[in-house]
């Protein structure tokens, strides 16, 4: 791994510094934090819809596991929940009666089975065949976006897909034992995000990574067609805290889309530049939505090397290479 940094007075960014969320804060919708409950906006809701959420968790010695719980609503309104387990080196699906699932606004909770998913930490108690995994993790304060990733696209009817990023870092305690093997989480990092509509878009690249130290950052860039109504066009949201502060990059900021493809993507928005390059990767089969069933086959690398660079100007601001970069690509033509 390494990181750059040089001296960027000169190319302050627009954005404030990270917000952490406060406990008193969930389930708030004031424009300048981001909210976090995002369950069950309609518990009468037809379908085709989908829910999910994205936990990755690290340790700090490079072992990754992440998670996705989610809902989805078939066309003929058939509800049905699922967990997705990701480890380093294979993927496990898990499905669950629509009795199975309670999702809570206030606080920040889902349960779905015997296990819990909330804003304070995961409590897992999972046996099936090929795939034991149990223990507590405690997370600590979730740092916010200063506003909602998705910028003016929040508000376009009828989107196919909305993207939320929860926290962009926090710290984590305890550990899990996946099939006899222990992962110890304590001072590790995680990172949480949302996605909900009724598909993933057809063509989509999404990556992010986040790294502790005194060089500490995290990004989360995507790249994916958007269909309307008439039309459509390729978009991006991309946010990375780095120094202290948020960049973001957006089509709704006039980000231009310089290239992109499996192997990664390079953003430019005036004086400011981002390059992304895939170098490794180990893919993992996972279900992805589309119209609102989970039937669609994805592969994610939740341990892919990434090299990402930013410039504002001539000014290489960043040069990092992550070992430890969850990346997808995905095109369905």
């Amino acid at each position: 791994m390494s990181v750059r940094r040089q001296s960027h007075k000169a190319c302050t960014p627009l954005q404030p510094k990270t917000i952490p969320i406060k406990l008193s804060d969930l389930g708030k919708a004031e424009s300048e934090v981001i909210s976090i409950v995002m369950f069950l906006r309609n518990p009468n809701r037809i379908g085709p819809y989908f829910e999910g959420w994205y936990l990755k968790h690290q340790t700090a010695n490079g072992q990754s596991l992440a998670l996705i719980p989610a809902f989805h609503i078939g066309n003929k309104g058939h509800r049905t929940a699922s967990l997705q387990v990701i480890s380093n080196d294979k993927a496990w699906w898990l499905e669950y009666p629509e009795a199975q699932l309670q999702c809570s606004r206030h606080p920040f909770h889902i349960q779905m089975g015997p296990s819990s998913f909330g804003s304070q930490g995961i409590a897992l108690h999972i046996e099936q065949e090929g795939l034991s995994l149990s223990g507590t993790l405690r997370y600590g304060l979730f740092t916010a976006l200063p506003s909602d990733i998705m910028g003016p696209f929040r508000f376009f009817a009828g989107m196919q897909c909305s993207h939320g990023i929860i926290s962009m870092g926090h710290s984590l305690q305890g550990r899990l034992e996946l099939n006899g093997k222990f992962l110890d989480f304590t001072d590790g990092i995680g990172y949480m995000e949302t996605d909900r509509g009724r598909s993933f878009p057809s063509a989509y690249l999404w990556t992010q990574c986040l790294w502790d130290g005194p060089e500490r950052g995290s990004l989360m860039l995507a790249v994916a067609t958007i269909p309307l109504p008439v039309g459509g066009f390729t978009g991006c949201i991309c946010s990375l805290f780095y120094g202290g502060r948020e960049y973001r990059l957006a089509t709704y900021r006039g980000a231009k889309i310089e290239e992109w493809s499996p192997f990664g993507a390079v953003i430019r928005q005036g004086k400011y530049r981002l390059e992304v390059k895939l170098l490794k990767e180990q893919r993992q089969a996972l279900r992805a939505p589309a119209e609102g069933r989970m039937q669609r086959i994805i592969h994610e690398s939740l341990c892919a090397e990434v090299c990402c660079r930013f410039w504002c100007g001539k000014n290489l601001l960043l040069q990092h290479t992550d070992p430890h970069t969850s990346f997808e690509y995905s095109s369905e033509n």
